[in-house]
């Protein structure tokens, strides 16, 4: 897809973060906005933000993408209001995982996996159909390095994100042997500006945090503020890919030098690395 300017734009998890990111850098090319997220204050917050940088309208909605009907019932919307979707971003998601695998509740495990990779599943089931029928578009579903990693202590997060990485390499071969016009990429980050170490605000039935929970973030906040990317320099590596038709997005250079690490000891018969996600890459 080479111009976006008059065509639309889904992006769940749009209220802050990545998505947020997204958001701008579709209202700056003067495209129609759908924004879902889960917290609606958020929602509000970026749809005034917005509304001022895109002479294209801007709906909002408040969605749990792990939830199959509010998904199916976002996609009925942007193809009623708008005819068409020519950018799907597949981006909500969640963190966390401080724990064994074994010492995770299962609650915890079907949270992760229901918003990071159900949510995922449900915007490929909702939103292709009629996406087949469109001239172009583009699929961009937000993984993560974790996906390419395997980071002992955090075995929900990486499960989910290694599905999403595996469920589009899978689309994408089925979209080309169908002769689709429909593309897809997938988004591997590492460190970016956004709040994914306070996930626990939006689980269900969450307590309030703690003294300890909230410093916790507080530093962690101050960590991601100091070395990570921004969501909006993201946004420009997610639409350059696009322009491009590239499948793997890779925001940070360290990741491409990680995933080699990887192939080379899988194909010598090495034993996994045991580096952690204070390993990930900061650039």
């Amino acid at each position: 897809m080479k111009t976006f300017s008059g065509k639309t734009a889904v992006v769940t998890g749009a209220g802050s973060g990545i998505g947020l990111g997204i958001a701008r850098r579709c209202a700056r090319e003067n495209m129609n906005l759908v924004l879902a997220d889960i917290e609606e204050a958020a929602l509000e917050q970026a749809q005034r933000e917005l509304a001022s940088m895109t002479p294209g309208k801007i709906l909002t909605r408040v969605v749990d993408v792990g939830e199959a009907a509010q998904v199916s019932a976002l996609a009925d919307t942007a193809f009623t209001e708008f005819g068409s979707v020519e950018l799907l971003f597949n981006n909500a998601g969640v963190g966390g995982g401080d724990s064994n695998c074994w010492e995770l509740d299962l609650d915890y495990w079907q949270w992760i996996l229901n918003v990071n990779l159900w949510g995922v599943i449900h915007g490929i089931k909702y939103f292709v159909p009629p996406m087949l029928a469109q001239a172009e578009g583009h699929i961009v579903n937000t993984a993560s390095v974790a996906g390419l990693m395997s980071a002992p202590g955090s075995a929900a997060y990486n499960v989910s994100k290694h599905g999403v990485v595996t469920l589009s390499e899978t689309l994408y071969g089925e979209l080309k042997n169908s002769g689709a016009s429909l593309s897809v990429s997938v988004l591997c980050p590492s460190f970016v500006d956004t709040k994914i170490y306070a996930s626990e605000r939006n689980r269900p039935d969450a307590e309030p945090p703690t003294e300890e929970q909230r410093a916790m973030n507080d530093a962690a906040g101050e960590f991601f503020n100091a070395v990570a990317l921004s969501p909006d320099k993201v946004a420009d590596k997610v639409f350059e890919a696009v322009v491009k038709e590239e499948f793997y997005i890779l925001s940070h250079q360290g990741a491409r030098q990680r995933v080699e690490q990887r192939m080379k000891g899988i194909l010598s018969n090495e034993l996994p690395e045991l580096s952690g996600a204070g390993d990930f890459p900061l650039e």
